[in-house]
């Protein structure tokens, strides 16, 4: 469960989960303090904390009187769960995400091959182990026997450091801290030297950045595309500048299809529904069979974002379906309003998302995080829309804030920033 749930979720989740045993941090004794009587199918013993307590049973104490034997067989079959995994929720309510042994099975060979990883390989992983971008890196180097290590929280220059220090091999993370790493004042691309695989998941990276990656560190960008419920596309480190817009093509043992709104497959360059199917599929939402069947019609999982493919078969990501801003009776994209706004030097991030009209239905509005105050909300406003490539493109306002509301796996949370926007009125 991630660290940033307060009392509400966590509960809602612990219970949706059917869980049985909690095993926590010292940090959360206090909420777990809170919320353990609205739980009363975990019981008082089964609550168990690292480090001292007094009052909670802890992690010494549970495994104390453990054999040291070999354990009996548990009978676990690969069709068994290994793991529920709760979408990030940045368009909803949370859903348990099953995957099971098989899948995790999956995820072990499948990305090490895909990332070229071998038992020599050392990974290091600075953000959340909650979220599934977690396990691209995690299960390879489980299985793999790699080094691993693992940071409490990101920090740009304890990273920049600790690659150097380690000769790290193998990075995931998502595009804040990508952006964050390359604007450290600590970054140095010989300090990074030993690294052959600097991936990107968890949201669209900007070209802007992708660029500036590849030119300081050629020859190790990736960038997977992917639900967590089982689709994926992978962009391989050497097809990072021919292919520098798209996010790759599917990986071994999957099929890709883009769907019109009639459900008919498109052609390449001709923008829809991505949709997919493999063997790393989830089993289903937890406890929902009707959001499953919504997503996984006739084998084909529904992923919710549009893009298209090229001659080659790469897919182009263009927007989620729920992003996407009708305005006049045109479909906006936001990604392609950002990919400007984020060409304006005073500019670090930029999240487009749109807000009622009564003229247009909706416009455009750009949320931007600034690297100094050089340039003010009207001038950014007047920018971006002398160089967007449509007049519907073109932003009513821009909000300038210190930070993005983020979710634990790091993506940008829209919804949050359109209401900061309504109340700011």
């Amino acid at each position: 469960m991630s660290p940033l749930l307060q009392e509400s979720g966590l509960t809602s989740l612990l219970e949706d989960s059917d869980s049985k045993l909690v095993i926590g941090s010292g940090a959360s004794a206090d909420i777990i303090e809170r919320i353990r009587s609205r739980l009363p199918a975990i019981r008082a013993d089964r609550w168990v904390l690292t480090g001292e307590s007094s009052v909670h049973r802890t992690y010494a104490s549970f495994v104390g009187n453990a054999s040291e034997d070999e354990p009996p067989d548990a009978g676990i079959s690969d069709a068994d769960p290994y793991n529920i995994i709760y979408s990030s929720g940045t368009t909803g309510e949370p859903k348990g995400i099953i995957h099971t042994h098989y899948v995790r099975a999956g995820y072990c060979t499948m990305f090490a091959s895909a990332f070229r990883m071998t038992p020599e390989s050392v990974c290091l992983h600075a953000g959340s182990i909650v979220f599934n971008g977690a396990f691209l890196d995690l299960m390879p180097a489980m299985y793999l026997g790699c080094t691993y290590i693992l940071h409490p929280a990101f920090d740009p220059e304890r990273v920049i450091e600790d690659i150097e220090r380690w000769r790290v091999t193998h990075t995931v993370m998502v595009p804040s801290q990508i952006v964050a790493l390359l604007n450290c004042p600590a970054f140095s691309p010989k300090r990074l030297e030993s690294l052959e695989m600097l991936q990107s998941v968890g949201a669209p990276l900007h070209l802007e950045y992708k660029t500036r990656l590849n030119e300081a560190l050629p020859g190790r960008f990736y960038e997977l595309y992917g639900l967590t419920e089982g689709f994926m596309t992978v962009l391989d480190k050497y097809d990072a500048v021919r292919k520098a817009g798209s996010v790759g093509t599917p990986i071994a043992f999957y099929e890709m299809r883009i769907l019109g709104e009639d459900g008919r497959e498109l052609p390449p360059g001709e923008i829809g529904e991505i949709c997919g199917r493999g063997p790393l599929m989830m089993a289903g939402y937890h406890k929902r069979p009707d959001l499953t069947a919504k997503a996984i019609v006739a084998g084909w999982l529904h992923s919710g974002d549009l893009g298209y493919i090229d001659e080659d078969g790469y897919l182009f990501l263009v927007d989620r379906k729920k992003d996407m801003i009708i305005s006049g009776g045109v479909n906006v994209y936001p990604r392609d309003i950002e990919e400007v706004a984020v060409q304006h030097p005073a500019v670090v991030e930029a999240a487009v998302f749109g807000v009622p009209d009564p003229r247009w239905g909706e416009t455009p509005v750009a949320a931007v995080i600034l690297r100094d105050r050089s340039a003010g909300a009207q001038d950014l406003v007047d920018w971006i829309n002398t160089r967007v490539a449509a007049k519907f493109q073109r932003v009513s306002d821009v909000m300038v804030v210190e930070t993005f509301p983020r979710n634990v796996a790091g993506k940008t949370m829209k919804r949050v920033l359109q209401e900061q926007h309504q109340n700011r009125r």
